[in-house]
């Protein structure tokens, strides 16, 4: 069997879920699983993706001349319509029967991926809930957060306050320098727990579209590389977008979806059911 082959067929594997880890995503909205990946695999795709990635990269204006969210991360999307191995890691059962048995739904779509590179010396990402920029239906969506190394703190890795889905404070914020003192604040005075902790390579978080969560600088020399997956409930349907970047994610990643329908676009295919 040819290596990628072999590669292809373990992230077909489903991983061994338990009751312990999705009652602690039932409570926290979000989970860091390790060894979810083997090693090998993560290590390959690491230099697929990163190819990929310095191919289809436009940003030429130095880090210190962008804004905060420029200076967070070199950001690349949908992968997987542009190189066909990627597109099997991008598709893996493995990885969505995760994310639906986390959710507790019988089968996930496909939102979209997105390749997150903090560069060394790259600031931080501000506290932010994802879902501020999707016109879904429900809070039945999840994001899969793929570090293609090892992640010490120095480098960035995500960071959760661990329950804060309940809230409704800070929701209407997107990614700014306004969300990260007005959202820290906020959590700076309730009791949910702020966890920042390593990633070990073939370590992967999942984390609720409410769920608040920001990410440190990169403080070394070296690219922090992210893959990220967004899943969403096969059966979630299309809201009235109530901000610009609701109506543009309508516009680029549910094409041709109507409102108050299942978003079910050539570009958001079923990657798992039970």
């Amino acid at each position: 069997m040819k290596i990628t082959a072999m590669y292809q067929e373990q992230l077909k594997i489903p991983f061994p879920l338990t009751e312990a880890h999705i009652e602690f995503y039932r409570k926290n909205a979000y989970i860091k699983i390790k060894q979810l990946l083997p090693e090998e695999v993560v290590v390959y795709y690491n230099t697929r993706i990163s190819e990929k990635v310095a191919e289809m990269n436009r940003v030429s204006k130095p880090l210190e001349e962008r804004d905060t969210y420029g200076k967070a991360f070199l950001q690349l999307f949908n992968l997987w319509r542009e190189d066909p191995e990627i597109k099997e890691f991008i598709f893996s059962s493995r990885l969505a029967g995760v994310a639906a048995r986390l959710m507790e739904v019988s089968g996930v779509r496909l939102y979209h991926d997105q390749a997150l590179f903090k560069e060394g010396g790259g600031g931080i990402t501000p506290w932010h809930a994802d879902q501020y920029y999707w016109p879904l239906s429900s809070d039945k969506t999840i994001t899969a957060w793929i570090p293609l190394q090892a992640t010490p703190l120095e480098m960035g890795p995500l960071e959760f306050s661990a329950g804060s889905h309940q809230i409704q404070e800070g929701r209407a914020l997107s990614i700014s320098d306004e969300s990260e003192t007005l959202i820290g604040d906020r959590l700076r005075v309730t009791d949910f727990p702020h966890t920042i902790e390593p990633f070990d390579i073939g370590e992967v978080s999942f984390h609720s579209g409410w769920v608040f969560h920001r990410a440190g600088a990169n403080a070394t020399d070296e690219v922090r590389k992210v893959i990220t997956i967004i899943y969403m409930d096969q059966d979630i349907q299309l809201k009235a977008p109530e901000n610009e970047g609701q109506q543009n994610d309508w516009e680029t990643w549910c094409p041709g979806v109507e409102i108050g329908t299942t978003v079910n676009s050539p570009l958001n295919p079923v990657l798992f059911t039970e």
